[in-house]
């Protein structure tokens, strides 16, 4: 079963939501493995499968990266590198959940229509899978437009939203965080599955489980 993640814009939390599925997920008894199409502008031995590892000891997995932290193909195009086309990244997530009885986390880069190559976004990646979509989203003043025109779009493509996490949540959210939190699942039509401590990154392994634990992340999607 794949499941794709991606956010209402870059830095929301996306990495940290990922590792939350796959923690809880894990916990509850599902074989997890991670998928990065394409990571930027990170040295090696560091990115988001390496957060993801580190904080949940699923297996993770990265089929291309490019130098500079930019959208994929604007980071590949300046280093003189090729973007894998659409129907490769797409056999190679098909390969990897083919390979184990469970779910399979794609997590994409940046917002949903971030360009990953020329020709192709995350969405379309979600859209060529037949996956659902979990959306993280920002929490503060502004996230409400952001998450609803980010489901508006994946449905107008045809892909399916399962549920919206919440990033980064503040221990003393403001006002306009507080409403944002009650206001999300009315504006956008998609329920708020959980809303993620901002500290979470920092945790230990077994601190992360246990924080994820607390969550109460739904089951996986099937549709």
């Amino acid at each position: 079963m794949i499941v794709v993640v991606t956010g209402t814009n870059t830095d929301v939390g996306k990495t940290i939501a990922t590792s939350t599925l796959a923690a809880a997920w894990h916990d509850a008894g599902w074989s997890v493995r991670m998928a990065k199409p394409l990571q930027t502008g990170e040295a090696e031995g560091a990115g988001d499968a390496d957060t993801v590892a580190r904080l949940t000891g699923v297996r993770t997995h990265e089929l291309a990266r490019f130098p500079e932290p930019l959208a994929p193909n604007l980071s590949a195009r300046r280093a003189g590198m090729a973007v894998p086309p659409l129907a490769e990244v797409c056999d190679w997530i098909r390969a990897l959940d083919a390979d184990h009885s469970g779910i399979t986390l794609v997590e994409g880069a940046g917002g949903l229509l971030v360009r990953l190559g020329d020709d192709y976004t995350i969405a379309d990646i979600a859209a060529e899978l037949r996956a659902p979509l979990v959306v993280v989203t920002s929490l503060g003043l502004g996230s409400l437009n952001a998450a609803e025109l980010t489901v508006r779009e994946a449905t107008h493509r045809g892909v399916r939203v399962a549920g919206l996490i919440g990033g980064m949540l503040p221990a003393n959210p403001d006002l306009a965080t507080r409403l944002n939190l009650e206001e999300l699942p009315a504006v956008t039509g998609v329920d708020l599955w959980a809303s993620i401590p901002a500290e979470a990154g920092c945790l230990g392994a077994e601190e992360f489980a246990q924080m994820a634990r607390t969550l109460d992340i739904p089951a996986p999607p099937r549709w």
